[in-house]
């Protein structure tokens, strides 16, 4: 069963993370970034995922977005996974998604989608601590702070190893996901790190 690929560490520790943030609107403990190189096919990586979950794809402006957010979609409702869309509000809106992830530098739109979609998820990336505190400031329900493992990502700055992700994750003011380099291996050491679940790459990609 495609379910059974998955990393079990990492959805463990993801769960467990949750558990202890007790955050008043429950978010989903485990997040699947897309990305058009190392996910070369986010539906089956989708179906992997454990009920709960959540998938963020990132199109990227590729032409058959609208094809894959529509399957991604079917998969997600079928194994009661959300569905975030990266950036792109249209095509969130197209495929009814249950919301979206922006890009650090529109984390000024969170506050306003969430009035206009209330039922949505908004959350916002951020790569340091001033980044974190201000997503969330404007808004944003949670903040994916990055990276925290060495990571394969061409966009990958150094990482802050599980110490530097507690550290600002106890000083943000609010919901921080872990991204970059997460995978079975290292789960367990974001343990103690105060972060409301994990997000991954490669680390949910089948194969």
């Amino acid at each position: 069963m495609a379910e059974d690929f998955c990393f079990w560490d990492l959805r463990r520790t993801a769960w467990s993370l949750s558990r202890r943030a007790r955050t008043q609107n429950p978010l989903p403990p485990l997040l699947m970034f897309t990305d058009p190189a190392r996910t070369p096919d986010p539906v089956a990586a989708a179906a992997a995922l454990p009920p709960g979950a959540a998938v963020i794809y990132r199109p990227f402006g590729d032409p058959q977005a609208p094809a894959v957010a529509r399957d991604l979609r079917r998969v997600t409702r079928a194994r009661r996974i959300k569905l975030m869309i990266g950036a792109d509000i249209a095509l969130a809106l197209a495929v009814g998604a249950d919301g979206v992830h922006l890009p650090e530098r529109q984390a000024h739109r969170a506050r306003a989608l969430r009035l206009a979609h209330p039922q949505w998820i908004v959350t916002a990336a951020a790569h340091s601590l001033p980044a974190a505190r201000r997503g969330l400031a404007l808004g944003a329900q949670a903040v994916v702070v990055s990276v925290v493992f060495p990571s394969r990502s061409p966009s990958a700055g150094r990482p802050m190893g599980a110490r530097g992700l507690a550290v600002l994750a106890r000083a943000a003011g609010g919901p921080v996901y872990g991204l970059g380099g997460i995978n079975t291996k290292n789960a367990r050491r974001l343990l103690a790190s105060g972060v409301v679940g994990l997000a991954a790459v490669e680390g949910l990609s089948p194969g």
